[in-house]
C-alpha cells in the first residue's frame, strides 16, 4: 500500500510540474526512444548485477555497509571500465561524418542539388551516422530544410556534425558558392581531429589499465582475504566496524571516481544545442 501511495503521488508531481511548464510555455525536450531505450536496457543490467552482488556479499559477510558497496561497485565498474569503448565509438562517428560531407561533395559535382544528394547518400551513408542521414532524407519531403538539419544535428549530437549542419543551412538559406569545397575543407578537418584524439588515446590508455590493475587488485584481495582469512576481518563485524568500512570503501571509491575522470576524453560543447525549430 505503501509503495502504491508514493507511486501515486510521484505520477501526480509529474503531472502537475508538466502542466507548470505547458503553461509557461517550457518546452519539454524531445524523446528518442532508440536511445532511450538502450539507456535503459543497459541501467537495467546495471540494476540487476548490482542487485545480485549486493545480496551475495551481504548474505555471505552479514555486512550492510558491504552489501552497499559491493552493489555501488558492481553498478559503476561497467562504466569505468568499458571508456574505450566509448572513445573509439566516438572516433568512429567523427570519420563517418567526415565520410558522408565527401559523398555530399562529391554528389554535389555531379549537378545535383543539396536535397536530391542527402537523398542520394541516405543509403549508403558511413554505418555509425547511416540511420540519422536516412531519417533527416525522410524528414526532408515533410519539414522545412533548416529544421530537418537541426533535428539531425539533434540525432546525432556531435559537434563535428554541427559544423556540417551550419554549413548546409548557410548554403541553403543564402546560397553559399563553393559549397563543395567547404564540405572537403570540415572533412579533412573531422579527420584531423579523429587523429588527434587517437593520439590522445594512446597517453589515456595507460591512465585506463592503470585502473583496471588497482580495481582488480583491490577486489581481489578484498574477496581472498573474506574467502581465506575471515579472523582478519573479524573487528568489521561490529557497527564502529561497519563504520569504519564506510570510510574507507567511500576513499577507495572517490579515488576510483577520480582516476576515471583522468582517464575520460573531454568533449567538445556542441553550438547547435536548444537551435531546433518545431
Amino acid at each position: 500500500m505503501t509503495a502504491l501511495a508514493a507511486m501515486c503521488g510521484a505520477a501526480v508531481g509529474l503531472g502537475i510540474t508538466v502542466a507548470a511548464m505547458g503553461l509557461r510555455g517550457v518546452e519539454l525536450p524531445r524523446l528518442r526512444w532508440p536511445t532511450i531505450r538502450v539507456r535503459w536496457e543497459h541501467r537495467t543490467r546495471r540494476l540487476a548485477a548490482a542487485v545480485v552482488a549486493g545480496v551475495l556479499v551481504g548474505a555471505a559477510t552479514g555486512w550492510p555497509v558491504g552489501a552497499l558497496l559491493a552493489a555501488a561497485g558492481a553498478a559503476a565498474l561497467p562504466g569505468l571500465l568499458s571508456e574505450g569503448a566509448a572513445h573509439a565509438a566516438l572516433v568512429a562517428r567523427i570519420e563517418a561524418i567526415a565520410g558522408w560531407a565527401e559523398m555530399l561533395r562529391d554528389t554535389m559535382a555531379g549537378a545535383a542539388g543539396l536535397e536530391q544528394a542527402i537523398t542520394s547518400t541516405a543509403p549508403i551513408a558511413p554505418t555509425p551516422i547511416r540511420r540519422e542521414v536516412v531519417t533527416l532524407a525522410a524528414r526532408l519531403g515533410r519539414d522545412r530544410f533548416a529544421a530537418a538539419l537541426r533535428v539531425f544535428a539533434d540525432d546525432v549530437a556531435d559537434p563535428t556534425c554541427d559544423l556540417v549542419v551550419a554549413a548546409l543551412t548557410l548554403a541553403a538559406e543564402h546560397q553559399v558558392h563553393r559549397l563543395g569545397d567547404l564540405l572537403g575543407s570540415l572533412a579533412q578537418a573531422a579527420r584531423e581531429q579523429a587523429t588527434m584524439r587517437l593520439r590522445v588515446e594512446a597517453g589515456r590508455a595507460r591512465t585506463r589499465t592503470s585502473v583496471k590493475v588497482i580495481v582488480s587488485v583491490t577486489a581481489g584481495l578484498a574477496f581472498g582475504l573474506a574467502i581465506l582469512n575471515r579472523a582478519y576481518l573479524q573487528p568489521y563485524n561490529s557497527a564502529l566496524g561497519q563504520l569504519v568500512l564506510l570510510a574507507v570503501g567511500s576513499i577507495f571509491a572517490a579515488a576510483f571516481a577520480w582516476l576515471a575522470r583522468m582517464a575520460r576524453p573531454a568533449i567538445p560543447e556542441r553550438f547547435l544545442v536548444g537551435e531546433t525549430q518545431p
